[in-house]
């Protein structure tokens, strides 16, 4: 058995979430997969996936073997292409995961962008807004809005967001400009239905606090909820850019800006690792650089 095309193999299963995926990803035959990953088992002395007649998830010693294995290819490809006339040119496939809203209007741009300029490059954009666990999942990166818990992930800025308060200029006119956050308890605020009772982050004095506010209409996604607030349904808290192509409009105006709590940071996060594959740290840099994706200072 050829044990390093085994835990290729047994790498791009869990890459691809199914035997059959995997045999057309590699090029081979599903009987082909099937015996080298049985065989690989059968080497190691464990199992290494759940395998059902509709599913196939790793074991616990699945999870800890994929990653030394990503490790072990990572390694071996570093290695090659320092030997390789043409290193500078990366080649393979890519998973990346992002917030649903920010990756549709920034991430898949500038991957768009990437793989422009690197046509050997395959990648997958998985946006959900929840936080992903890289290693359990199969991905390679992330693009985190927030301070970052998982000391597991190394991180590297992109930027920062603002959370704004806004509202439809036309709105305020009829209603006044809010001169402090609490003037929103006695105002119609935009919700949303996953958020806390609680509405709002703000500062004074450098002190920070939240706001129990109250209005007549709910939402489960952003997008409508910031639609709703630029047709004048009344006061939105969000994060400033998915509310930047409606300010640029004069279809919404922040206010109580001078309460705003500091930024939040933008980052893209990996797993630690002592060796990065080539393919990863390109786009890494590549996205760093793309100013125009990520315009953080609205």
């Amino acid at each position: 058995m050829d044990k390093f095309k085994a835990m290729q193999t047994f790498v791009r299963i869990a890459d691809e979430g199914s035997l059959t995926a995997a045999a057309r990803a590699l090029g081979s035959s599903l009987p082909a997969v099937v015996r080298s990953l049985a065989a690989y088992e059968i080497s190691l002395g464990v199992r290494l996936f759940n395998r059902t007649t509709r599913r196939i998830s790793l074991t616990e010693e699945g999870r800890q073997h994929l990653e030394n294995c990503r490790q072990v290819l990572a390694a071996l490809e570093e290695s090659e292409a320092a030997l390789s006339a043409g290193a500078g040119e990366p080649a393979g496939h890519l998973t990346i995961t992002a917030p649903v809203l920010f990756g549709q209007m920034h991430v898949a741009p500038a991957v768009t962008r990437f793989l422009k300029q690197h046509p050997k490059m395959r990648c997958s954009v998985v946006l959900l807004d929840r936080v992903v666990n890289l290693l359990e999942e199969g991905m390679d990166l992330g693009i985190r809005i927030g301070a970052l818990e998982d000391s597991s992930l190394v991180a590297q800025p992109l930027g920062q967001i603002r959370r704004v308060v806004v509202a439809n200029p036309a709105y305020l006119r009829k209603h006044g400009v809010p001169r402090h956050p609490r003037e929103l308890l006695q105002a119609n605020c935009i919700r949303m239905m996953a958020g806390r009772p609680t509405w709002g982050d703000f500062q004074e004095n450098g002190r920070a606090f939240r706001l129990s506010v109250s209005g007549n209409l709910d939402f489960n996604h952003v997008l409508p909820a910031v639609q709703a607030c630029a047709d004048g349904a009344g006061f939105g808290m969000f994060f400033s850019y998915q509310v930047a192509p409606f300010i640029e409009a004069k279809r919404l105006k922040i206010v109580l800006d001078k309460f705003e709590r500091p930024p939040l940071p933008i980052s893209v996060v990996y797993p630690h690792a002592r060796l990065l594959p080539a393919r990863t740290r390109v786009f890494i840099d590549w996205i760093r650089n793309d100013i125009r994706a990520f315009r953080t200072e609205q």
